[in-house]
């Protein structure tokens, strides 16, 4: 029971709790709409404020704007007063303009009329005198048919005439060819020789007795030729090799960097050699370190390349911090710099030289041939030297003096492309010069040079000398053993591949050609023919610096 209370009291005491509750939130939501109607009808005060306010303005503006108005329609009526006014003008000046005009009009019509009438006087004496000509032309050419009717008659007459002689003289062909038969077959019978066989002995005879006399000619214009054409040759080449002096062994180009200590060789290598591999595949270089005090040689095809790593090395040994970040920082710079000298170096040539409106890839391409050597010659000097010389020579020949040396600068600059491009250095060359807008003359001059094709003028023979004489200059280059040993020995092959050579010897470090023949088969007529085919051969097959003299040598001996 007691619990039973418990629980009812505890019920109704909740019961209580929620009606308290629900009091207070009603008159709290009371008040809270009041404060809500408050603002709202403040608001609401305030907005119809405004409307007054603007309604007031709405009135003001629409007074004015009667007002407005009303000047307006004044105005438009002052308007209207003048337009009436100035029709009422406009009207009578109309009259006035359309009287002038028809005037005017009249006037215009009656000189028309008075130059058609002319017009039509002149045209007429112009037909008349028209038909008087053509009535002149057809009587003219009436005679003209008349005499050529009479010259065709006289034609056809003739042409009977000439036919009537070509059949007579067909006629007599045929009895003249039965006689040289005749005649033939009597000879043949006579000398028991058939027509080819007669033909071919009187053939070999002419050519025995005109032999001697043609090599005795030949050897004649020869000698006076060489005289006058040395005398030439020999001033314009001395007056443009005095005038012209450089350099003519290429400086070495150092491929050692020297270290001031040898600790620095263990940093160039690196931890497990990743400092030297990775500066060999950035520069493409091979770096050869080996048991040299003080040293690292540098080696590589490519000049430009090798000069690249000499310097970075230069650089890195001389800085001492080497690592891989560094080295590829280094390089980078050198690369750059290289860059910049080769442009500098091509700028140089044509400023020395004077050679103007070349292709900027081409004046890269000159600095580049200052890394490259050919023989032990410098490529740039030495065709810097050929552009003198062709400057020189042209202007001893009255030639385009500009043209010459431009050839003679751009001759070898298929030298500065690496082997990225197939072929000769000249096809190499005629091809850059060709790409970068370069004239014929200059490109067939580039492409001839070593006699690889025809030469179409004469500024490609002028090249072709200044080469040879810059190339063939005492120290100017210097050949290996072993191809020194190969041309003197192609040499003397090719001389005695001939018929009636008994020995040669290839002299003066391949100068001159001494050749030693079998008095029997080869006489004296026959020597000058020999040298000449001789010297033909070698040019056709042979590369060479310079001149190679053939000296062929005859020699009988009677011993009793």
């Amino acid at each position: 029971m007691e619990n039973g209370l418990l629980i009812c009291l505890f019920i109704l005491l909740c019961f209580l709790v929620g009606i308290i509750a629900f009091i207070l939130g009603v008159i709290y939501r009371k008040k809270i709409g009041e404060k809500k109607i408050g603002s709202a009808e403040e608001l609401a005060d305030k907005i119809v404020k405004d409307a007054n306010d603007k309604l007031e303005e709405a009135k003001l503006s629409f007074n004015l704007a009667e007002k407005k108005v009303a000047e307006a329609n004044e105005k438009l009526e002052s308007a209207n007063n003048k337009a009436f006014s100035i029709i009422g003008n406009a009207e009578t000046d109309k009259k006035e303009i359309l009287l002038d005009a028809k005037e005017e009009a009249i006037k215009i019509k009656n000189k028309a009329e008075e130059e058609v009438i002319s017009l039509k006087n002149r045209l007429e004496d112009e037909i008349n005198q028209q038909k008087f000509n053509i009535q002149q032309r057809e009587s003219y050419l009436l005679q003209k048919e008349q005499l050529l009717e009479a010259k065709s008659k006289e034609l056809d007459q003739k042409e009977c005439e000439i036919n009537k002689k070509l059949e007579d003289i067909a006629l007599k062909d045929m009895d003249l060819d039965k006689i040289i038969e005749q005649q033939n077959l009597t000879l043949q019978e006579i000398s028991n020789l058939t027509k080819e066989q007669a033909k071919q002995i009187i053939l070999d005879n002419i050519r025995s007795e005109t032999s001697i006399d043609a090599s005795k000619i030949i050897k004649e214009i020869e000698a006076k030729t060489k005289i006058e054409a040395e005398k030439k040759i020999n001033n314009i080449l001395m007056n443009a090799m005095q005038r012209c002096n450089i350099d003519h062994v290429a400086e070495s180009i150092v491929s050692i960097v020297e270290l001031p200590n040898e600790d620095l060789k263990g940093k160039i290598i690196g931890r497990e050699g990743r400092n030297i591999r990775l500066f060999e595949s950035i520069t493409g270089v091979d770096l050869i370190i080996d048991d040299t005090p003080g040293a690292i040689v540098l080696s590589a095809f490519d000049p430009v390349r090798r000069e690249i790593a000499r310097m970075s090395l230069e650089k890195l040994v001389t800085d001492g911090r080497i690592h891989p970040a560094r080295i590829e920082e280094v390089v980078n710079n050198s690369k750059q710099e290289i860059e910049k000298l080769i442009l500098e170096e091509g700028e140089s040539a044509i400023y020395e030289t004077g050679v103007q409106g070349l292709h900027v890839e081409l004046i890269k391409l000159l600095g580049k041939m200052k890394f490259r050597n050919s023989y032990g010659q410098n490529v740039l000097k030495h065709s810097i030297e050929v552009c003198n010389l062709c400057g020189l020579i042209a202007g001893e020949l009255n030639l385009e003096i500009a043209v010459a040396k431009r050839a003679g600068l751009l001759h070898d600059i298929g030298k500065a492309v690496g082997h990225e491009i197939e072929g000769s250095h000249a096809s190499v060359g005629a091809m850059l010069a060709k790409k970068y807008d370069e004239s014929d003359i200059i490109v067939n001059a580039i492409e001839s040079h070593h006699g690889d094709v025809e030469q179409k003028n004469i500024i490609a023979s002028i090249v072709q000398i200044a080469d040879a004489v810059s190339a063939a200059r005492p120290g100017a280059r210097r050949e290996t053993l072993e191809s020194y040993v190969k041309r003197l020995e192609n040499l003397e092959k090719i001389s005695d591949s001939f018929v009636g050579v008994e020995k040669s010897f290839a002299v003066h470090a391949g100068r001159e050609l001494r050749i030693i023949v079998i008095p029997d088969i080869i006489d004296d007529a026959a020597l000058p023919l020999l040298a000449r085919d001789i010297a033909k051969k070698i040019e056709e097959e042979l590369e060479y610096p310079g001149q190679i003299k053939v000296n062929i040598i005859r020699e009988t001996r009677s011993i009793e």
